[in-house]
């Protein structure tokens, strides 16, 4: 494990201040000095990165699969140490790392699958109409090209999945894109030994070697310099909804203003409709508990807040979840910072007005540090409604549940709701057919509706939507997670009246990648005719 920071796949000696991660459990600094960077690091990773930029762009596919195929298996052939690592880090549980780490090797096989497919690109071909009255068309063709160097911000709650080989990275990067990490404060040793991974796949399949660099800081410099450079072209960020907008506002200060990426938290509001409420009371409160609490309840998608019709099943619900809730144990979180606001927003919300506190843990583990405390808190609808600060996300496991008198009060309740994530419904059929103009407004204010499930747990595949309407991301047209966040980082170009040999191969007319195209909009892999 190196504590150097990588410019263009090689280690850069520094002399500046060094750098510790803490175990969050113990509060104890652990081994590994990191090397805080430089300004002047900052200007030689996005020269490089500019330099890999256009090199990148005459490259094999078949090279960059082979890259991305061979970072999974360096980092799957390292898993023992770089879980043990992201543990004493993060204070995550071994199994959920393990689980972590098979997604994040899994995303990079699933975008490795995307490349070699090729359709992504999106081709659209409309050949020249010579003849046409009275204005002859021009041949026209278009594809996605990337859009240039990245600035990936490693996540606190994925130190895996969501960090230096995460689905922001690996999508940049199947788009074509150079990629510059700035390493999470809280992994400075994760972070490293996955790096260590990324570069050996460099060397292994000869990518340029401008195409990675991670740089190390504790504060906010070097993060303010990636992203307002010059050959920066896109940002992705995971993480809260200030830091994220912070990044918004440095992007659009530049004198050439650049799309930011980020996802900045959601409360991920639970519905549950009468009749299943009445049916299903005792199952859906221990669901939703242990949904709500599970990792600690820094998941992105944890059900913050549960609505629910005042009737007999409501109160057998409270009940339940109640007893689930004053059972599960405490948790260290992921950092002491985020421990230490967890408990200060949990707090404040307990004593808003018309709060009242449901049940809490009883099992708080005291010979550890940075524990959350598992509750569950209780509201009159009335009150959510006069309340702006009940809507806001507390980033741990307290979760919310807001007692409506009616299906009226509930429409008003939901409508106070901002952008999310994820809804879900709890519902059968019958609850459906009848509160059709609830679904109707709940579908304006998520980027996945769930029925009947729990939000915790998003599957990587083409068809997933991780990203909502603002607060809970920036841009509800893109997807953080899936094959789909590869376009994060592309931009349209048309060629008008090029000859065949100048053309990318994706836009030739013998399609020699074999890839769907849209031709005089009909989709096909057939030739131009």
């Amino acid at each position: 494990m190196i504590g150097e920071n990588i410019v263009a796949s090689a280690y850069i000696a520094h002399q500046g201040q060094e750098l510790q991660a803490i175990n969050p459990g113990t509060g104890k600094s652990l081994a590994g000095l990191f090397q805080k960077a430089s300004t002047q690091m900052v200007e030689a990773a996005l020269a490089a990165a500019n330099q890999a930029f256009f090199t990148c762009q005459n490259i094999d596919p078949n090279k960059k699969v082979l890259f991305l195929q061979t970072i999974a298996e360096a980092l799957a052939a390292n898993g023992e140490e770089i879980i043990q690592r992201a543990a004493e880090e993060s204070g995550l549980p071994i199994p959920r790392l393990q689980g972590e780490l098979g997604r994040t090797t899994g995303q990079l096989r699933l975008f490795a699958e995307l490349i070699l497919e090729g359709s992504w690109v999106d081709a659209v071909i409309d050949p020249a109409l010579p003849e046409r009255s009275p204005m002859p068309r021009p041949d026209l063709r278009k594809m996605l090209v990337p859009i240039g160097p990245v600035v990936v911000f490693g996540a606190s709650n994925f130190p895996l999945a969501f960090s230096v080989a995460g689905g922001d990275t690996v999508s940049a990067l199947a788009a074509g894109c150079p990629v510059i990490v700035k390493a999470h404060p809280a992994h400075y040793g994760t972070s490293a030994l996955v790096a260590e991974a990324i570069i050996s796949a460099v060397e292994k399949t000869g990518m340029p070697k401008g195409i990675f660099s991670m740089l190390y800081d504790d504060g906010h410099e070097i993060g303010r310099a990636l992203v307002q450079h010059p050959q920066t072209k896109a940002v992705a960020f995971t993480g809260s909804f200030k830091g994220g907008m912070a990044l918004v506002r440095l992007a659009e200060e530049r004198p050439e203003p650049i799309p930011v990426f980020a996802e900045m938290g959601s409360i991920n509001p639970v519905i549950i409709l009468p009749e299943i409420l009445e049916s299903k009371a005792e199952e859906l409160a221990r669901q939703l508990a242990g949904s709500l609490t599970l990792g600690a309840g820094q998941f992105c998608t944890n059900p913050g807040i549960t609505f629910a019709i005042a009737a007999p099943g409501l109160d057998r619900f409270k009940t339940a979840i109640a007893e689930a809730i004053s059972k599960i144990p405490s948790a260290t979180m992921l950092s002491p910072g985020i421990a230490a606001n967890f408990h200060t927003a949990a707090n404040a919300m307990s004593k808003e007005k018309g709060i009242s506190v449901l049940a809490e843990s009883n099992l708080i583990n005291k010979e550890l540090e940075s524990q959350s405390i598992p509750r569950i808190l209780e509201v009159n609808a009335s009150d959510f409604i006069k309340n702006k600060h009940l809507g806001e996300e507390v980033f741990g496991p307290q979760g919310l549940l807001v007692c409506c008198a009616d299906v009226q009060e509930l429409q008003n309740a939901v409508q106070e709701l901002e952008g999310q994530l994820t809804i879900t419904l709890m519902a059968t059929a019958k609850d459906l057919q009848q509160h059709l103009e609830i679904i109707d407004r709940l579908k304006t204010k998520t980027g996945r509706i769930i029925l009947n499930g729990v939000p915790t747990g998003v599957e990587v595949c083409a068809a997933m939507q991780h990203g909502g309407p603002f607060p809970a991301t920036n841009d509800s047209r893109f997807t953080s997670v899936g094959s789909d966040a590869v376009y994060r980082f592309v931009r349209p170009l048309a060629f008008q009246d090029w000859p065949e040999e100048l053309l990318p191969d994706a836009l030739k007319d013998a399609n020699p990648l074999g890839i769907y195209r849209k031709i005089d909009q009909q989709l096909t892999k057939s030739h131009v005719k």
